[in-house]
């Protein structure tokens, strides 16, 4: 690498966490939020913002510690927003999502049921990360979520699976070891590119009608490999690389969804299309 660009990297990290710790937000965005922040089961929707946003994290992710960024960006912008626990094993109280992924679904499909009794609202919005982003595909397409949602949008989501870098791909040389991990961590083995899982979920096509999808991408992503595997094909897709929005944005696959308020504006662009205003490197300053 040359010289120049080993120091633009570091540099153009600070740069943008810095704004995205200063960026404060609006008196009329301060207004709107609930006292209790997201989660707020008294929260109805406004006219300006009809359907509730449910956030889902991603593997070894919690309702909170995933969202201790994104739900209040978007409590402030006067959306209500809720967050789900998913995917637990029996004895592994602190980590998530490692259960098998159909039955997550099933989890989620009970959660966004709780969330439209409690809001009144026709439909939700889904925003998840990483398996978070893919898991409801398995709601959308085998669970009847299709009728309950109007957009999803995936940050870095392992949509046809990953290869951890080339990683999955060593396991048939180590023998018992993907017996393990699926007996073991279901929800990891059903990741895999080419499981079965991952075969069924896109069958037929990657989406359903009726729901209007977007895939924000890293380049950077040292996770879901490779980074276009994330890509969804078919109608009401929309296909984001982070980099193509702003070049300085070096976020990989968890600060997509953690810190970076690029990718957080962008979804915030898919969740009201009708007064989306473009996503740069100003963004993080929005």
């Amino acid at each position: 690498m040359l010289p120049w660009r080993r120091l633009i990297r570091p540099l153009a990290v600070l740069t943008l966490a810095a704004a995205a710790l200063v960026a404060p937000a609006s008196a009329a965005q301060a207004a709107t939020a609930p006292s209790s922040g997201w989660n707020n089961w008294s929260c109805k929707p406004s006219a300006a913002h009809p359907r509730p946003v449910v956030l889902v994290h991603g593997t070894f992710g919690n309702s909170v510690d995933n969202w201790l960024g994104l739900a209040p960006y978007l409590v402030h912008r006067g959306y209500c927003v809720y967050s789900l626990d998913y995917g637990q094993l029996p004895g592994v109280p602190l980590f998530n999502g490692l259960g098998p992924i159909g039955k997550s679904a099933g989890q989620l499909d009970v959660f966004v049921d709780k969330v439209l009794a409690s809001t009144g609202a026709a439909k939700t919005d889904i925003i998840g990360h990483s398996q978070g982003g893919m898991m409801p595909h398995y709601y959308l397409k085998f669970l009847g979520g299709a009728d309950k949602v109007n957009a999803l949008v995936g940050l870095a989501p392992d949509n046809h699976g990953t290869t951890l870098l080339g990683l999955t791909q060593l396991l048939p040389f180590f023998p018992g070891a993907e017996d393990l991990i699926s007996s073991a961590t279901p929800g990891l083995a059903d990741q895999i590119a080419g499981s079965p899982f991952i075969t069924k979920l896109n069958a037929g096509g990657d989406t359903v009608p009726g729901v209007k999808y977007t895939v924000i991408a890293t380049k950077y992503d040292e996770v879901v490999t490779p980074y276009q595997s994330q890509f969804l094909d078919g109608p009401n897709v929309r296909n984001v690389v982070l980099q193509d929005l702003c070049l300085l944005d070096l976020s990989e696959h968890v600060a997509i969804g953690l810190t970076d308020r690029i990718a957080w504006h962008e979804a915030l662009n898919a969740l009201d299309p009708a007064h989306a205003e473009r996503t740069t490197c100003a963004s993080v300053f929005d």
